[in-house]
């Protein structure tokens, strides 16, 4: 059972407004954050994982759950912060250069905070040199690259190549998602990874620092 049930129903049912009030609660009476985030919350954002894998969620519903994730980490970040708690792992995340459409991403960005990892959203149209200045700025273990028409997909490579080419590849894995794309392209075009959906993207993430699912 979570250390707060409560808190973990109403993540899992996008409740946002109740689930920071949960935490607010949860705080007053003494509750640890850390404890909060790594024994309700994570697992609660499992659970909407499994749901959709299940097809009992949806993409509103996961969309309702990473708001109210959200919502709650929001009253637990300074917190965190001040006990010097180090996030799963930092991302860098964007559109490739061409595409501008960023529902996915954005969707794959809640549920990667959701998950507990540091995101540096860069937004969409995002060329190759603003990845490799990101990654250079931000040293992240993870970098992903949406695409949603197939005209974009070249991009991919192309970015691939750029963090390549700044000699930056080895320290990032590359993983990569968006509605044209396939496992079989994501190793064409030399990424670490392919999600099909955001939770696969969430647990790829996961496994890329050595978290399990």
């Amino acid at each position: 059972m979570a250390l707060s049930q409560a808190l973990f129903d109403a993540i899992v049912d996008g409740k946002a407004q109740l689930a920071q009030s949960l935490v607010e609660e949860e705080l007053e009476a003494g509750a640890d954050p850390l404890a909060l985030v790594s024994a309700t919350m994570i697992p609660a954002m499992d659970e909407v994982g499994k749901l959709f894998h299940e097809e009992e969620y949806f993409v509103p519903e996961l969309l309702l759950s990473a708001r109210a994730m959200k919502a709650a980490m929001t009253p637990l970040r300074p917190l965190l912060a001040a006990k010097g708690a180090k996030p799963a792992g930092v991302v860098v995340a964007g559109a490739v250069k061409g595409d501008l459409h960023d529902i996915g991403k954005n969707l794959v960005t809640s549920m990667l905070e959701g998950a507990g990892f540091q995101v540096i959203d860069l937004g969409a149209d995002v060329t190759p040199e603003s990845f490799v200045a990101a990654i250079r700025e931000h040293r992240p273990q993870i970098v992903c690259l949406s695409a949603l028409l197939t005209v974009t997909m070249e991009s991919m490579r192309t970015t691939i190549a750029a963090i390549k080419a700044a000699d930056l590849r080895r320290e990032v894995k590359v993983l990569v998602g968006g509605a044209p794309l396939s496992e079989r392209y994501a190793t064409e075009i030399g990424a670490d990874g392919y999600g099909a959906t955001a939770s696969d993207a969430v647990a790829l993430a996961r496994r890329c620092v050595g978290l399990s699912n």
